[in-house]
């Protein structure tokens, strides 16, 4: 796999099935919980078609034929405020350690402040111990609870950073 032809481009609805895939095989991997969890998200076969709104956006990492992970930036659900979280952060072992994910991390930081978002919260699983040391290293810090309603009671991991 060349990195010269690997970009971090907008979700095309053609990219729906395979960042599916990565992200659901992401769950059994790391031994993640599937109930209360983006697995079961009803957006999640739908990632194009979810973040088609104003100030919102969902990245992929892919080349001409594959689609090895993605994130996006859309306002918190049920949360009076001025924030975005970033959401379904996921990618395939074969992009993993290479440093796309800070790229595409920086990339969603970066957007969510162009859409004048004040602070990025996220939610986390404790498994994804490199995920929480990367956001960490961004400048997240650690909430005792989550905020808003995005039904995911399976993460116990809370971050918020102001922009």
């Amino acid at each position: 796999m060349s990195k010269d032809n690997i970009v971090i481009r907008e979700i095309r609805p053609e990219d729906n099935p395979q960042i599916e895939a990565v992200i659901k095989a992401c769950f059994p991997e790391f031994d993640i919980p599937l109930k209360g969890t983006a697995y079961e998200d009803a957006e999640t076969p739908f990632m194009y078609e979810s973040y088609q709104g104003e100030r919102e956006v969902y990245f992929v990492i892919a080349n001409d034929s594959e689609v090895f992970g993605g994130a996006g930036v859309k306002a918190l659900k049920d949360f009076e405020g001025n924030v975005c979280e970033l959401q379904k952060m996921y990618f395939s072992p074969k992009i993993r350690g290479k440093g796309y994910g800070k790229q595409l991390f920086q990339k969603c930081l970066e957007v969510a402040k162009s859409f004048e978002y004040e602070t990025c919260y996220l939610e986390s699983a404790s498994q994804l111990k490199a995920a929480i040391h990367i956001y960490e290293s961004f400048g997240f810090q650690h909430l005792e609870q989550p905020l808003g309603n995005t039904g995911h009671y399976s993460c116990g991991v809370w971050m918020t950073k102001k922009l």
